[in-house]
């Protein structure tokens, strides 16, 4: 699990059994539901839902490395690798127990917006200071 040694945030997910498609694995959109959840988690550790933003995705991808079963726990890691102005880009990984290895990554860019307005904003001073104190306790260095 050193994987997830560099994400700030790790996130227990059970897989549950309803989580699987007929073919018997995880199904591909569960993966994303997982990857919300772990950003949320994330936010919620900036208290980013206190302040007058909202964040939007605006693009997300997901690789898929090795399925998934159930019963599984999947740890997944959520860290920001890029500020940008008014965006930033996080990176995931999920980390199987039963399998003692990756199973997935993921990305997501991320736009802030104005909580009354929905109107493109640049990251607030305060929130991008917490974003790079978030990340430094893990040793990963971003401004």
């Amino acid at each position: 699990m050193k994987e997830l040694s560099v994400y700030p945030v790790i996130l227990e997910q059970t897989v549950a059994w309803g989580d699987m498609d007929a073919f018997g694995h995880v199904n591909n959109v569960q993966y994303y539901r997982y990857i919300e959840s772990a950003r949320i988690a994330y936010l919620m550790k900036l208290n980013i839902f206190d302040e007058d933003i909202l964040t939007v995705v605006a693009s997300s991808q997901c690789k898929y490395l090795s399925p998934v079963f159930y019963p599984d726990v999947l740890h997944i890691g959520a860290r920001i690798e890029e500020l940008r102005n008014s965006a930033f880009r996080m990176h995931y990984v999920l980390w199987s127990r039963d399998q003692a290895q990756v199973v997935a990554t993921g990305e997501a860019v991320m736009v802030c917006v104005g909580k009354h307005d929905s109107k493109k904003i640049n990251i607030p001073t305060e929130i991008r200071n917490r974003i790079i104190t978030l990340e430094s306790s893990v040793g990963h260095h971003i401004e």
